[in-house]
């Protein structure tokens, strides 16, 4: 039996100078042009498909590693070469987590290859959660799916926003309530193919962003969509039952009866997807971190002040150690908890909230102290701190925000329902 070790395996040192070398010397040298331009970059992605990282087998390779480490890995060096550039490498990994976390068997083989299409034709996916009204709040959905039986469809019918790829995206994974009442227990997961754009799905507005402008994020418009009922997510019968049980929770509540607080599995469309990817989108964070805080290292070993490299003075110097300690942390709390939802450890004391919020947190303080090292230069777009920066403030707000990871790590250490 082996002891404790934090040390990367062979191959996973291997995965990491490979995708970092990628970072370098094709991401970051065009990083700049793609934040400036607000486009999604896809000569890119067109070469991350061509050496295979951009792939089915790639990221299914990535997540088979059973100690759930490699996938953090592969996020974190990345977005240390451009978040923009990174999200939209990866934010097809939303739509698949989206099938993964509530498919059959038979759906996930059939729709999760056509996710990535080929290296010659290459394809993009994406999840629809959040809406105008419905961002953090999900259980306020409005989005309605409706089950036409004589035609066997379903009928989709709202307004998403915020949606990564949406829009562009050859598959979009819907989240929808089929009946309102209940909530987010209400609500289902649908896969919707490209044959329906503009048959019912089309894109709304696309938004100018404050950071991470390389990647798409847009509404996504549905209007009467049709689509067959094999595209419901885990299958009718599945759904009924589900549906019945949270009824059957609903008038227990009602007469005043005790009710099992947790949630059956598969009972929230939205939050089994958010759960799965809170590690990753953590690890997101610490690359964006790791780049200010390398750039501001070797920025302050060179600059000079008053006849001496500013590292030199302990108020520089005492906030690069901080910087590090923090990025560090961030790191063993995203393992942690990659570990842990690899493995089917319970997130009893919100380990993949715990994560997430950490991660983003430091991300966004490492990078805004990487300015003030630079001072005025950080200040500018010839420097590439202020980006980070910009880029960095998105993992405080979506995949959950600050305040929601708070109350979902309160909720599970306490035991109690806080409001």
């Amino acid at each position: 039996m082996t002891g404790f070790t934090l040390e990367l395996t062979e191959d996973q040192q291997t995965l990491q100078k490979w995708v970092h070398e990628f970072s370098e010397t094709v991401i970051r040298p065009v990083a700049s042009e793609w934040d400036e331009r607000e486009e999604t970059p896809w000569p890119v992605i067109q070469e991350a498909a061509k050496v295979g990282l951009y792939s089915l087998d790639f990221f299914g390779q990535t997540w088979g590693d059973q100690t759930g480490v490699s996938l953090p890995i592969v996020m974190e060096e990345l977005f240390w070469g451009d978040a923009g550039i990174g999200l939209s490498i990866v934010g097809t990994t939303l739509g698949v987590a989206g099938i993964l976390s509530n498919g059959t068997p038979d759906q996930v083989g059939e729709w999760v290859p056509r996710c990535f299409g080929t290296p010659d034709d290459v394809k993009l996916a994406a999840l629809a959660v959040s809406e105008p009204n419905a961002g953090s709040d999900v259980s306020s959905m409005k989005t309605r799916a409706v089950y036409d039986e004589a035609k066997d469809e379903w009928v989709l019918n709202g307004v998403k926003t915020w949606i990564t790829n949406g829009g562009i995206a050859d598959v979009h994974v819907v989240v929808a309530a089929v009946e309102p009442e209940l909530k987010a227990r209400g609500q289902a997961s649908f896969v919707v193919g490209p044959e329906f754009k503009g048959k019912g799905l089309a894109q709304g507005q696309k938004f100018k962003k404050h950071g991470i402008r390389a990647s798409h994020t847009s509404e996504v418009i549905l209007d009467d969509l049709r689509i067959p009922g094999s595209c419901l997510l885990g299958g009718k019968e599945k759904l009924d039952a589900r549906l019945a049980k949270a009824r059957e929770r609903m008038e227990a509540a009602k007469r005043g009866e005790q009710v099992q607080s947790s949630r059956e599995k598969g009972g929230q469309a939205a939050m089994a997807t958010f759960e799965a990817s809170r590690p990753s989108v953590g690890a997101q964070a610490v690359g964006i971190a790791r780049a200010a805080y390398e750039y501001s290292l070797d920025y302050a070993k060179t600059r000079e002040q008053f006849g001496r490299p500013i590292i030199a003075n302990q108020g520089i110097a005492f906030t690069l150690a901080d910087m590090k300690t923090r990025l560090d942390a961030a790191r063993l709390l995203v393992w942690r908890a990659a570990w842990m939802g690899r493995n089917q450890v319970p997130f009893s004391s919100g380990e993949g909230s715990m994560s997430k919020l950490y991660a983003g947190e430091t991300a966004v303080w490492v990078t805004e102290q990487a300015i003030q090292i630079l001072g005025g230069n950080g200040y500018t777009r010839e420097y590439p701190v202020e980006r980070w920066h910009r880029d960095a403030k998105i993992y405080t707000i979506f995949e959950g925000t600050s305040e929601i990871q708070r109350l979902i790590i309160s909720r599970a250490i306490s035991g109690i329902q806080i409001p």
